[in-house]
């Protein structure tokens, strides 16, 4: 293993921690506050490295994130990385910035950085090493079925728990795997899963049970768990593991994943089991930090077998068009809000689907725009100052009519000057009044350390009642944003549910990679907002009926 660590002092007990774990280091580097040699620089050393098989880092900042994350995709395909980044709290923050006087990025942009890039986050140094000596000694999981083995109840209840709600399967075993563990276990053993073969099983017990449930077909990996009672040398019972282990590879051609917890062990500690010819098994004090792991492993294994998606181009688009009318604002008016028309003008450069109108500075002006759209309409305040139009009554929809459009553009034009706004009105927006399955938001926001971070949720109000939003970093694959979308809970109504029209959740993927690659190549956008988006029928697209842009 390489180990990367930004304070010294802890690099120095973490490898004295190594030792005493019996983990191997390739080479330790320390990197301070990172004037010459940064965590991204490592992983390309590592990732050539014939002598290194996992990257363990230890990190209070990122010095150059973005070229992080696009290493960290590639490395981590060939090699696992785990990682321990401190400044979670507000208080860590400001120590890690006092540490290194770097800046250190929300945990919103952290979080969509990990997930991104397949790295394991580790949640404490302990958990690291727990994660690490798996990763050195077994195979990652082929897939989330774990069966238990114990000799106790409350351990194996404790993991079959930690198991589950690490997003492991504790399933029951098929009927002929039981039939083989009933033949030779007491009438009082539990053959389901957990298979719980009571306090009197010996090492022949654990040899014969480890052995067909590791070789059933409907297992992916297993726990093995024992707790000394007095009967037994803990020697001989961890023994009796190895050997089983060793017997269902060699029966089934096949290596699972294997791990094993020696609860209350009083003897010196044990970390690893040797096996016969093959890896080790790492042993843990606790059963249920052995479904923390387990979660971790199956997760990157997941991430590392999935197609890793592509960054797409969009040959309709003309973003230098739209970074003009960002740039030209700016010289203009210093930095803010784009109007609305200029925020339409650039998501069209984009080739993002806005839902047609105008804005009208007057009422006859108003009457004429929805004459030329087709009634019912839907007049809102147009205002750059002014965010939530429902509240200031200044949205009028399912207007029928030209003097119903007249009179809407009075109402608002009146209600906003008795809250002594009227400055804030640029006139009104038209459009035609909309109907899909579901209103979703595209919303951006720039982070200083990490760039442009996208979030993808439920809109109109759901957005700030529900706060069902994904996020992700720029720019994003076409799988970030097939994952996004499905990662919100509201994606089921998307889908279609209980009669629910579904949604054009492709033509919301393309809204979202559309938008990616606008805010990551017009670096002046540095806020972003559409609000509420309507994802029509599937195959009729979807369209941004209101927008906020903030050049910067």
């Amino acid at each position: 293993m390489g180990l990367c660590s930004q304070s010294g002092a802890l690099g120095v007990a973490i490898v004295a921690l190594a030792r005493r774990l019996e983990l191997g280091l390739s080479s330790f580097v320390s990197i301070g506050n990172k004037v010459d040699v940064a965590a991204d620089d490592l992983l390309e050393y590592w990732e050539e490295d014939p002598n290194t098989d996992v990257l363990l880092f230890y990190l209070e900042s990122f010095k150059r994130p973005r070229r992080f994350a696009r290493i960290a995709r590639r490395v981590g395909r060939r090699k696992p990385i785990v990682v321990v980044k401190s400044g979670r709290t507000a208080a860590g923050e400001r120590a890690a910035g006092s540490h290194t006087a770097a800046l250190t990025a929300d945990e919103t942009a952290v979080d969509a950085l990990f997930h991104q890039t397949g790295m394991i986050r580790a949640e404490s140094l302990a958990q690291m090493f727990a994660v690490a000596r798996c990763l050195a000694e077994q195979p990652l999981p082929s897939g989330r079925r774990f069966a238990v083995i114990t000799n106790a109840g409350g351990p194996a209840i404790l993991c079959a728990d930690a198991l589950e709600g690490a997003g492991m399967e504790v399933e029951g075993l098929e009927e002929a795997t039981q039939e083989q563990l009933r033949a030779f276990l007491p009438e009082e053993a539990a053959t389901g899963n957990p298979v719980d073969m009571i306090a009197s099983a010996g090492p022949d017990t654990y040899r014969r049970a480890v052995e067909i449930v590791l070789s059933a077909e409907e297992v992916d990996g297993a726990v093995v768990i024992y707790t000394p009672v007095g009967i037994f040398e803990d020697r001989e019972i961890a023994r009796a593991i190895s050997e089983g282990v060793a017997a269902a590879r060699e029966a089934t051609g096949r290596s699972k994943t294997v791990m094993a917890s020696i609860v209350g062990e009083e003897q010196e500690e044990t970390y690893l089991l040797p096996t016969r010819e093959g890896p080790s098994i790492p042993v843990y004090a606790f059963p249920e930090e052995i479904g923390q792991v387990a979660g971790k492993l199956a997760d990157y294994a997941e991430w590392r077998d999935s197609d890793p998606g592509i960054f797409p181009e969009f040959e309709d688009q003309d973003l230098e068009g739209a970074r003009d009318i960002c740039r030209r604002a700016l010289e203009e008016r210093g930095e803010g809000w784009l109007s609305v028309s200029e925020a339409r003008d650039v998501l069209e450069k984009a080739g993002v689907p806005v839902a047609r109108g105008g804005v009208a500075t007057d009422a006859d002006r108003a009457a004429e725009l929805a004459a030329e759209i087709g009634f019912p309409v839907a007049v809102k305040l147009a205002s750059i100052q002014i965010v939530h139009k429902t509240e200031l009554e200044a949205v009028k929809l399912g207007l029928e009519d030209e003097e119903a459009v007249r009179r809407a553009y009075r109402e608002i034009e009146d209600r906003v000057e008795a809250e002594g706004q009227r400055d804030a009105m640029q006139g009104v927006l038209i459009q035609p009044m909309l109907e899909g399955s579901a209103e979703v938001m595209i919303g951006v926001t720039g982070d200083p350390v990490f760039g442009p971070v996208l979030a993808f949720g439920m809109g109109g109000i759901y957005v700030e009642v529900l706060r069902d939003v994904a996020f992700r970093l720029c720019p994003l694959t076409d799988r970030d944003a097939r994952e996004m979308i499905r990662e919100i809970r509201g994606y089921r109504l998307l889908d279609g549910y209980r009669g629910y029209p579904p949604g054009d959740v492709e033509a919301l993927e393309q809204a979202v990679l559309r938008i990616s690659q606008l805010v990551d190549a017009v670096e002046e956008i540095a806020e972003l907002d559409l609000n509420p988006i309507f994802a029509l029928q599937p195959g009729e697209g979807c369209r941004v009926a209101d927008a906020r842009i903030r050049v910067g």
